[in-house]
């Protein structure tokens, strides 16, 4: 039998609020939990692997809540194909079904090169801004 974690178990894990899980529940981030009997949530390792990596993108990449949820579907065709993949014997259907996979990978690729590209901008001025500090004070000290 799978392990089941309550709510309070799984916010603790992921460092997410109650309130933030039922929400991604409520927008589709996360997959509705089983119930118990009594009506309480009961979450899978799977719901806390999910997690992770939403936060990870969330956090690393800076996704929005909608580029969240743009990931996510993006992730699911992938996990789709990969799984209709693997039952395919025929060489010719293989080709065919990852020709089709192709562009959903690139698609996936093009939105994390976007947020570097941002990241790098950014970075960018910050460095320069630091530069322009350290300048200032250097410029500060010989004049002393």
């Amino acid at each position: 039998m799978t392990e089941k974690y309550k709510i309070d178990d799984v916010a603790k894990e992921c460092g997410l609020t109650k309130r933030t899980l039922r929400y991604y529940e409520e927008i589709g981030l996360l997959p509705p939990p089983e119930r118990s009997e009594g009506g309480i949530r009961l979450y899978t390792r799977d719901h806390i692997d999910r997690l992770k990596k939403l936060i990870n993108a969330r956090d690393v990449l800076g996704f929005s809540l909608q580029e969240l949820q743009h990931y996510v579907s993006i992730t699911e065709e992938l996990e789709s194909h990969r799984q209709g993949y693997r039952l395919i014997s025929d060489d010719s259907e293989k080709k065919r079904k990852l020709e089709e996979l192709e562009p959903v990978v690139k698609h996936q690729l093009d939105l994390i090169e976007e947020k570097l590209v941002k990241m790098i901008e950014m970075r960018d001025e910050i460095k320069q801004f630091h530069n322009r500090v350290l300048n200032a004070i250097n410029k500060m000290d010989q004049n002393q």
